[in-house]
């Protein structure tokens, strides 16, 4: 597969880029990367390293959209800035997919103009693959659309439905509402309202509605939310581990039997610690694109990047795009 990298879209640009899309050729995780944006400082901090040469290609780019950029206007006025001349490279055949670790809303902005939305699409969205107990659980939508109607989630469903069934090999995926209660009739107007058209929905496997507290114990393969609630819950849970783990260092280094019990139960917390690290799960898949368009953590070092590049492979690789074209376009 061959995949370009926005090289200046990570907090610590391109210092991580650069080393992940070195990782990934030697563990030839992808044909060819295509690292775009100033050649200069690129060339530079590739000369650093030792690679198959014919791996990595710069194009370059005279800007950057940064953080700090109004997603939209930057996406439609920025065309040389690496994110997206990344895309442009997509949509021109160039490459299989693109990764970015920029700005998330300018990203989905960027892809949005480029690629465009596959046929019969509302609204795309941001799906992440969600840590669980018992393996990974597909969350979508966690930030796109803020604002939804009930036929956008159903939608949603659909999509999560597929990205489950290619990506994970899941035949018949179970899909859940996210809800302030199990019950159908609790929630506000909007998720009433999806909650019946999941409930019609003959091409998904609606199990019902799903609380917060749930999210972790992996009891369903996908599950459905407005952005601004999936936003809100990806955060507070990225948040709450921080916090637990700063909690349990900070108790042990005032109690020395807590420091003992700490050493001998090292390897479960090392264990959980990687489990839910953001940097093991790659990235976020732009589903609803005509293009495969993968958004990474801000924070990423170059482990993210490189895993960020294998789950991106990994999608190009796959049937998915094709089979959300045959399902809308005939829907």
């Amino acid at each position: 597969m061959k995949i370009a990298l926005d090289a200046f879209g990570s907090d610590n640009a391109p210092f991580p880029e650069v080393e992940g899309a070195v990782m990934a050729v030697v563990e030839e995780i992808c044909d060819k990367i295509y690292l775009v944006g100033n050649k200069e400082i690129l060339e530079r901090e590739l000369d650093k390293y030792i690679y198959p040469k014919d791996k990595i290609e710069v194009v370059h780019t005279s800007e950057v959209i940064s953080m700090e950029d109004n997603a939209s206007t930057a996406a439609r006025n920025k065309q040389d800035s690496s994110m997206v001349k990344a895309l442009q490279l997509n949509k021109e055949g160039v490459v299989d997919a693109t990764l970015s670790v920029g700005n998330t809303g300018a990203v989905m902005a960027a892809s949005l103009f480029t690629l465009g939305r596959i046929k019969n699409v509302f609204r795309p969205a941001i799906a992440i693959s969600f840590p669980t107990i018992s393996g990974q659980e597909i969350v979508l939508d966690v930030g796109a659309n803020v604002d939804c109607e009930a036929e956008y989630l159903n939608q949603f469903a659909v999509i999560g439905s597929l990205y489950a069934k290619f990506l994970f090999n899941i035949e018949k995926p179970k899909v859940a509402l996210l809800n302030i209660g199990e019950e159908s009739k609790k929630g506000n107007e909007l998720t009433k309202n999806v909650y019946k058209l999941l409930q019609d929905n003959n091409y998904i496997n609606f199990c019902g509605n799903i609380e917060g507290k749930d999210l972790l114990k992996g009891v369903t393969d996908v599950v459905v939310c407005d952005g601004f609630v999936g936003n809100v819950m990806l955060k507070t849970v990225e948040g709450v581990a921080i916090a637990i783990f700063d909690m349990m260092k900070e108790q042990m280094r005032k109690d020395w039997i807590a420091k003992i019990g700490a050493m001998l139960s090292y390897p479960v917390f090392k264990y959980i610690k990687k489990k839910l690290d953001h940097s093991e799960y790659g990235g976020a898949l732009l589903v609803g694109l005509n293009g495969i368009s993968v958004v990474g953590h801000g924070r990423s070092n170059a482990i993210a990047i490189k895993n960020a590049l294998k789950f991106t492979s990994r999608i190009a690789a796959s049937d998915f795009i094709k089979q959300m074209k045959d399902y809308f376009e005939r829907n």
